[in-house]
Parts: structure tokens; sequence; C-alpha cells
């Protein structure tokens, strides 16, 4: 009994966290709710012509001088004129009694109008009627109460009884309507706070109805809602990225070059395949555009610059793309190798240093999966694995094949890079099913295009975060925008 009630507080607090972490990641959605919905009101009152209320208080009592005897035989007189003034509020939004007001005001109005204006309550338990008229004008709000208190007194001790007899029940004035000094309406510290309480409110349904309908991952703590693996890497967008040089090549004093080097050193603490000392891992993502080349080509490149030994192998034989991405010949490459048309060495190239390898994939085979799974791949990988100390794998997106899987099984590592905006999250969901199905982990995540830390790069006091470069990420950012 206790293990389960302790396991329902976790529930709770886990739960409790959950809503935290999603108010914290839409704090500027939420922030821009509560500014709108206080801007609004505050717009409003301001823009809300002022209105003045005024009131008079009627008091009802026994008239002894009523003319009729049977009147004076009424044990519970109390309660007689409390039965009576609880129809009074009506009474007085009748034309009997608004039209001798308005012809008293010499205000040209119709009844109906003028009740329009009118708030007539009994207080319960009470012979009090209270009657409160409001207007933009505080002298013409202070005049039509009392007007209208005068009426309905004349009304009732005069006129609901014709004849010779009079009503037994007399209404006086005890306390005369006054000109309001300050408007009734509109109260500004209601309406301001009314807006606050509102636009928190909005703000914690906007982001949490932006959670519910998004379909795409924002960050990394997102992904890991659907995949319970380690963030190695955070790449920025940047034009940077669409050059055939990796940054460590062409901008290797650059943060986005650091960043890679960051996922280098990471891919540093994966576990060697088997007895060799090389490193193998599969790269790929649920989708396609998500630049898992464009990161398997610029972390290549950083594995490369600090004296490893790499491979870089593009699987991906529906859809290559890496000789295209470093600009290099592309004509031969694994395709021919594993249909047995030419040797490793035949299609294998240098790349930027002696110590960086790359094997295109040639053209597009009928064949993918049946090729990829062959002892010839295989043999491949094991020849690749005793020479080098790092074979990266760029593999197709899983939502088109689970080619990954492949090199998994023989030892490799799996990396998936996921974009925000872009990775879809049920895709995301049933890959994170089909591998748990396989058992098999997913060792880490790169997020490709993610948001910026500009406090941490601009405080940054290493070298190469130098305001160039950041005037630079700026700039690159805003060409981006107008694409």
């Amino acid at each position: 009994m206790e293990r389960i009630e302790e396991e329902e507080q976790k529930r709770r607090r886990i739960g409790f966290l959950d809503l935290l972490h999603i108010l914290r990641k839409n704090i500027f959605l939420i922030l821009i709710s509560f500014i709108v919905v206080v801007a609004a009101s505050i717009a409003h009152t301001a823009l809300t012509t002022p209105q003045y209320t005024a009131t008079v208080k009627l008091f009802a009592t026994y008239s002894d001088d009523s003319g009729d005897a049977n009147y004076t035989n009424i044990n519970n007189v109390g309660s007689y004129i409390n039965n009576q003034v609880q129809s009074y509020p009506t009474l007085a939004t009748t034309p009997a009694v608004l039209n001798p007001a308005i012809t008293a005001l010499g205000w040209n109005m119709t009844a109906s109008e003028m009740a329009s204006h009118l708030t007539v309550t009994n207080p319960a338990t009470t012979a009090f009627v209270n009657i409160s008229y409001m207007d933009n004008s505080a002298k013409d709000a202070a005049a039509a109460a009392n007007a209208v208190g005068a009426s309905l007194g004349e009304v009732v001790e005069h006129s609901l009884y014709p004849g010779s007899n009079r009503s037994p029940i007399k209404l006086t004035i005890v306390q005369p309507a006054v000109v309001p000094g300050a408007p009734s309406s509109p109260n500004w510290k209601i309406n301001i706070a009314f807006g606050v309480v509102a636009g928190l409110i909005l703000g914690v349904l906007v982001s949490l109805l932006n959670v519910v309908l998004s379909k795409t991952i924002q960050d990394d703590e997102e992904v890991r809602d659907y995949v319970d693996a380690p963030t190695i890497g955070r790449i920025p967008e940047d034009e940077m990225l669409n050059n055939e040089s990796p940054a460590v090549i062409s901008e290797p004093g650059t943060p986005l070059a650091e960043d890679f080097r960051r996922i280098r050193t990471n891919l540093s603490f994966i576990a060697p395949v088997g007895d060799t000392n090389c490193r193998m891992i599969a790269i790929t993502s649920t989708g396609a555009s998500e630049g898992k080349t464009t990161i398997t080509c610029n972390v290549a490149a950083a594995l490369a610059e600090n004296g490893a030994k790499v491979l870089l192998i593009d699987a991906d034989l529906r859809h290559p793309s890496v000789a295209k991405k470093l600009g290099i010949d592309g004509s031969a490459g694994l395709a021919h190798v594993l249909s047995g048309q030419a040797s490793v060495r035949d299609v294998v190239q240098r790349f930027w240093k002696s110590n960086l390898h790359i094997m295109p994939a040639g053209p597009k085979p009928p064949n993918a999966s049946t090729l990829l799974n062959s002892p010839i791949m295989a043999e491949l990988l094991s020849n690749a694995l005793q020479q080098y100390d790092y074979v990266l794998v760029d593999t197709a997106p899983m939502v088109v094949a689970n080619d990954a899987v492949t090199f998994v099984r023989q030892g490799g590592s799996l990396v998936m890079v996921c974009r925000r905006n872009q990775t879809q999250k049920r895709d995301l969901r049933e890959i994170s099913d089909e591998l748990n199905t396989l058992d098999m982990q997913v060792s880490g995540i790169v997020v490709n295009c993610a948001k910026e830390n500009k406090k941490a790069l601009e405080n940054s006091n290493y070298y190469y975060y130098s305001n160039q470069d950041i005037q630079r990420k700026k700039k690159s950012k805003r060409n981006l925008l107008r694409k």
C-alpha cells in the first residue's frame, strides 16, 4: 500500500515538473499573451467613456391616515410593508413612474431609454428602496435619481389606489442622491486586476495549447520525451552549413566549428567496437531534410582535425548526398563495392587531410537493403574497424528504412539527428518504439537548428568568440529568415 502511494506521489511530482518545464520553455509566449491582455484591458479602460452613478434611498412606512379602517386591523404591519416593497423595483421602471420624472427633468427621452440607465433594488428583509441612475454626466445622474425617487413616492402614495382611498404605504426619501465626485466606471483597479489574472491564465493556456498542437520538436528536452538518450551536441542555424567545406576547415575559429568539436569530444566517450580501438557510429534521422549528412560531414572533419583516422561511408544508397555535400566525385562508391564491381581502394577518396577518407555511395542500386545486409558489407566494416579510429556511417532516415539497425547490430553506436521545427513527434515516437522492440539504444542526440544561447555566446571570453563572429552569425540568421 505504501509503495503504491509513493509511486502515485512520484507521478504527481513528475507531472508538476513537466508542467513547469512547459511553462519555462514557453515563457516568452506567456509574457506576450500577458502583455497583450493587460494592454488591451488598459486601452479598453482608457477609451471607455466615464460613467457616474448617483443613488437615492427611500424608506417605506405605514400610513395611519390611509382612510381605510380595515388596515388598522392588520397585526403584522411590517410583514405587509415588506411584501409590498418587493414589487417597487419593478414599479420604478414603468412609464407610470418614469414619464413624470422625465417631464420634471425636461429631458427628451422615452421611459424605456431612462429605464436602461436605472438600477432599482430592495435589500432583503428591509423596507428600503435604492434607486441608482448611471449617466456620463455626474449632475444629470444625481438629478435623474432624485426625480425618479420623488415620482415613485408620489405614485405609491397617491396613484396605486384611485378614488378616495390612499395607499397604506408611504415612501420617504431618507438619503437624496448627491453629485458623485468620481466615475463609477470604468474601474481602473478592477479592470487592470482582471487583465493581469486573465493575461496569466491565457498565457498558460496558450503555452499548453502550443505544446499539444505542435507536431514538431522544439528542443532536445522534447526529444528526450520520446528517446532516452543524452544530447551530445546542439548545432545552431547558420549559412555556413550550406558550404561544401565543413566548418572546422573553412572557419575553424568560429563558434559553429567549436560546436562540432564538442560533438567530437562527446563521441570519444562511446565504447569501441569489440576488441578493436575503433568506434563505429551510424548517424541517422527520423525523416528527410533534417541535416544528418551535413552533421556527419562536419563531425568527420572535426575528428580528423584532432588526428584521428576517420572513414566516412555514405550508406544512404537510396538518396546519396555525401559526395555532393563535400564537392567530390560520387560516380563510384559503396554500391560498386557491394555489387562486386570495384574494390574499396578504388572508391575511397582522401579529403582535406591524409587521415580523413570518404567512401561515396555511388549510383542508386535497385536493391539497397540487400546490399547493405550482404556478407561483403560485413567484411568491409570488419576491415575498416581494424584500420580506422572512427567509422562514420551516414544512413537513410528511419522513416524510409531501418538501415541504421544493420550497423548497430555489428557493434556500432546509433546517433540520431533531430531538427527543430522539422522532426515530427509522431515519427520520433514510432521510431523510438521500434528501437525499443529491437532492444537497441540511441547513444546520442544532435539537435540541428537549435536555439542559440545568446548570453553564453556574447559573454564568452574565448578568442574564437569575437565580435565579428557574433555579428556574422546575426547577419546569417537574418539572411536565413529572408529566405
